[in-house]
């Protein structure tokens, strides 16, 4: 098996906007990242999704003011998200085709453990931040315990990750993480995460259509990061 093999999403891309597909879980979290997206600060103001996929992040904020131009490298999630009001732009999140200081909020959910370079993508994040702006992001810590609940576990259970979306050597730790945004000016708050324990009960019985996403005391899982970039 090759692990994070961008040709899976292309084999899954009928699996993307289905609550109960394959990708359940990244509907919560994009409702979850929404939720630390702040309302348009002016007219015209941009939010770029890094790693959009097929635009999860859209309905979520829709409301809040933005142009929500979405990235990504596979077209035909591309072609998805630009159905629900994304301006797609196919691109690598580390070599970002867009402008220095063009976004306002620049948003990195469930990327950053699929990247290489880890030094090379959050420089492209914080790049595109104007002085002031957001920046919003979820990924899984370079923890045992994470690689054996989201991939030992995780790519067994039905409603978990496809089989070999990760390679757990990618995996993101918080610190480290924490210090690559410093470099850029931005200074970053992490929160652990992960879903309702009642609400994944309730979904599993059919009686839901989403799970919250509740915050936890550790960051050995899932977290969440929110950092503002520093004027000048």
């Amino acid at each position: 098996m090759v692990r994070n093999d961008p040709a899976q999403y292309d084999e899954l891309a009928q699996q993307w906007w289905r609550p109960r597909g394959a990708f359940a879980m990244l509907h919560w979290l994009a409702a979850a990242r929404a939720e630390l997206v702040p309302p348009a600060p002016r007219p015209g103001a941009v939010l770029v999704d890094l790693g959009c996929g097929a635009g999860l992040l859209a309905p979520h904020v829709a409301g809040k003011g933005y142009r929500h131009v979405g990235v990504d490298l596979t077209a035909s999630a591309l072609r998805q998200a630009a159905e629900h009001g994304v301006r797609a732009v196919r691109g690598d999140v580390q070599a970002v085709p867009l402008a220095d200081g063009c976004a306002d909020v620049v948003c990195a959910g469930e990327i950053l453990e699929h990247v290489p370079d880890l030094p090379r993508a959050v420089a492209q994040a914080c790049r595109l931040l104007r002085p002031g702006g957001v920046l919003v992001i979820d990924t899984l810590a370079a923890t045992a315990v994470s690689r054996f609940v989201a991939v030992t576990v995780g790519e067994r259970i039905p409603w978990g990750a496809p089989r070999g979306i990760h390679d757990p050597s990618l995996f993101v730790d918080p610190c480290e993480l924490g210090r690559e945004c410093a470099r850029w000016g931005v200074r970053l708050a992490v929160r652990g995460i992960r879903p309702s324990a009642a609400d994944l009960a309730r979904w599993l019985a059919g009686r839901v259509g989403t799970v919250r996403m509740v915050p936890v005391a550790t960051t050995s899982v899932l977290y969440q990061g929110l950092g503002i970039k520093e004027a000048g």
